[in-house]
């Protein structure tokens, strides 16, 4: 790489700096931390989404508890000399503002490095800040040529380049380093900015220098599945790519790193597991009451592609468990892939309108025409919330073209749903149930939608589709979203049995209710047995004349395991657990179908394993679980699978996939770009 380079690609890092320092800002101007000094630090203000909120304070509360407990063991050892902390790429960061307001620095300085344009940038505005200023007490500030940018008694910030360790070592030495001190070194998304080898050499400059030591690490993981490859694109368009990730992928690739470098033990765990086991659970509950809120698929994504690392040496730190092993996370990893659905992508005759969305609903109406509506995904160009349907026909055995209507007629405007559900009636007749708007507006009302034919044509673009109400407006029981629709039937009736979801009062549902078909009302049905716990984003599939129940996000936002079956039995339904050997993994935002007396489910969203999500296929007689991977040889890559729909075609033993992604935190957005078949022929009964 040469000096220009070099140039563009530190400053392309620098701004990654800018990004973070006024998402941080935001982050305390909503109430997530208590930080008056982040906003102090960067120039402007603005407002970031409730998801990188979540985000960056899953950050800071991880590096506050680091921060806390290597204080503790530093003020708990008798006779201990002062303590250090040094922060390697600190940017923008208020840490030092924030422990020196609490009163946490009596016995600790802080040194502090980074670029120089960005180490004198924050000194100037430190000097130029009485309430910064104020904190620090008396300061000198460094000539242009020194290294030292800001000195005061428990204060440095050095302006250099981590990958000249002669020169760091050097003037940290200068700057009155201690290295026999004991030290907390702090990386927050730094060592993934340096090519593997700097990287390398700086860990183990490290572990050679500082005898007693903890060194805290916060960085991405987890590059190879769709999300991974997804964040490693939008950082190499930022001219910032992100190395190393190919040879640590995981945690415990990463823990061999550092032990290997020479640190003594090491511990690591992703943020998911963080959240979960080191936040109070009234403190989590009021950071999930802080802003509406509905991107959990990408919020626990963004997690599992975050970790928080701490590696220690010498006494002092022996015995600091900075992450104490605790029973509140269990790992349940899936079991051992029984095989594999070889997946493709559907052919069509010309270049037709893609699926680009999620959080849409699709509906099989006849064996040749797949209908789609709603959802968030692109529309001209733009990003938005759908309003054109979507066609997908069958034109000859195995092919399939799309095409986009709008609504027409006299009826009722699409209103631009998602996360609804949608039901056949007939071959030309749909009903959609609840919805949203947004996080704080449901959709109100059903609505029924009527395809049928135009004058001009019979072709598939000359077909129309009007939208009218087929039920009451201000309908309490559909103001809610992410539910499940079922058939039924009841006395020679047919229903839609209606559970779950979340709604703008209640962020899990667990009441359901029954819909018959042929008035369009509410009907009470009795129902035994113990009642699930409540969910949404689940699965439901019709089974024997009842309703199969799987998975979903329960009321502490946790993945559930559960199968529960509704059924039938004289005088009304029935709750019963399916009973599962071996256990399946927790998911939501995941499909389900029912073949040849096995559920499958497809896809979604866990948490507590890292393997990539296929389908899990569990036999409904024996009560067996499988699971079988996604041959995706032949699909353009990434494959995001949640926030889809699938449409099982049984004669064919095909499952086809439409749609699916996400709002992938700050890294953009991402629609899947084509609609994708899976060969289920293996799973022929037999």
């Amino acid at each position: 790489m040469g000096p220009r380079s070099r140039q563009r690609r530190a400053g392309a890092i620098q701004s990654t700096n800018d990004s973070s320092a006024l998402s941080k800002s935001s982050l305390a101007a909503r109430g997530y931390v208590h930080d008056p000094f982040a906003a102090l630090l960067v120039p402007g203000t603005v407002r970031r989404a409730p998801l990188i909120h979540r985000g960056y304070y899953v950050r800071a509360r991880a590096i506050r508890h680091c921060v806390h407990t290597f204080l503790e063991r530093t003020c708990a050892v008798s006779g201990a000399s002062r303590a250090q902390i040094l922060s390697l790429g600190a940017g923008s960061d208020s840490l030092y503002f924030r422990l020196k307001a609490a009163g946490l620095l009596t016995r600790t300085a802080v040194w502090e490095v980074d670029y120089p344009d960005v180490a004198r940038r924050k000194a100037e505005r430190i000097g130029d800040t009485p309430e910064l200023s104020a904190l620090t007490g008396p300061f000198q500030t460094g000539d242009p040529e020194s290294a030292l940018c800001f000195a005061s008694l428990d204060y440095r910030i050095l302006g250099l380049d981590l990958r000249q360790l002669q020169r760091l070592d050097q003037a940290l030495a200068a700057a009155g380093l201690d290295p026999a001190a004991p030290t907390l070194l702090l990386a927050e998304a730094v060592l993934t900015y340096l090519e593997a080898d700097n990287a390398a050499a700086l860990i183990a400059w490290t572990a050679q220098r500082f005898p007693n030591a903890l060194f805290v690490i916060y960085e991405q993981m987890r590059p190879h599945d769709a999300f991974g490859q997804f964040m490693q694109q939008h950082f190499r368009q930022l001219n910032s790519p992100l190395h190393g990730l190919d040879r640590f992928p995981d945690v415990e690739a990463q823990q061999h790193r550092f032990l290997r470098a020479g640190w003594t033990a090491c511990s690591a765990l992703d943020m998911n597991e963080f959240y979960r086991r080191f936040l109070p659970e009234e403190e989590c509950r009021r950071v999930e009451n802080l802003e509406p809120f509905d991107e959990f698929e990408e919020w626990h994504l963004k997690c599992s592609h975050y970790f928080i690392l701490a590696a220690s040496r010498g006494s002092a730190f022996s015995q600091t468990l900075v992450f104490p092993r605790s029973q509140v996370f269990h790992r349940v990893d899936p079991a051992s892939p029984s095989g594999a659905f070889p997946a493709s992508v559907v052919t069509s005759a010309r270049q037709d309108p893609d699926l680009k969305r999620y959080g849409h609903a699709s509906v099989l109406l006849s064996p040749e025409i797949i209908l789609s509506t709603g959802g968030f995904g692109e529309e001209e160009g733009r990003h938005c919330r759908v309003s054109t349907f979507h066609l997908l026909s069958r034109y000859c055995d195995f092919k399939w073209k799309g095409s986009q209507i709008r609504n027409w007629g006299t009826g009722a405007p699409w209103d631009g749903r998602l996360y609804h559900t949608m039901t056949r009636l007939s071959d030309t007749q749909v009903l959609v149930l609840g919805g949203r708007l947004s996080p704080v507006t449901p959709s109100l009302g059903i609505l029924q939608l009527r395809l049928c034919k135009s004058d001009s044509g019979n072709s598939i673009e000359d077909l129309n589709i009007t939208v009218t109400k087929a039920g009451p407006e201000a309908d309490s029981i559909l103001s809610r979203w992410r539910h499940s629709t079922t058939n039924m039937s009841y006395e020679n009736q047919k229903y839609l049995f209606v559970y779950g979801g979340r709604s703008v009062v209640d962020p899990v549902l667990s009441d359901w209710h029954f819909l018959h078909v042929g008035t369009m009302t509410w009907v009470r049905i009795p129902v035994e047995g113990e009642a699930p716990e409540g969910r949404h984003s689940h699965s439901a599939c019709s089974w024997q004349g009842g309703a199969l129940i799987a998975g979903g996000l329960g009321a502490s936002e946790e993945p559930l395991s559960s199968v529960l079956f509704l059924k039938p039995i004289s005088g009304g339904f029935l709750w019963e657990s399916v009973v599962i050997q071996p256990p399946i993994t927790p998911r939501y935002a995941h499909t389900a179908h029912v073949l040849n007396g096995k559920l499958l489910l497809v896809g979604g969203i866990w948490i507590h394993s890292s393997s990539v999500l296929g389908v899990t296929v569990i036999d409904l007689t024996a009560g067996l679980s499988s699971e079988y991977q996604i041959d995706t040889t032949c699909v353009p890559w990434p494959l995001m699978l949640h926030n889809h729909s699938s449409i099982l075609l049984p004669e064919e033993q095909q499952l086809l996939l439409l749609g699916g992604g996400g709002n992938c935190f700050s890294f953009g957005t991402y629609f899947n770009p084509h609609t994708v078949t899976l060969d289920l022929s293996s799973l022929r009964a037999g």
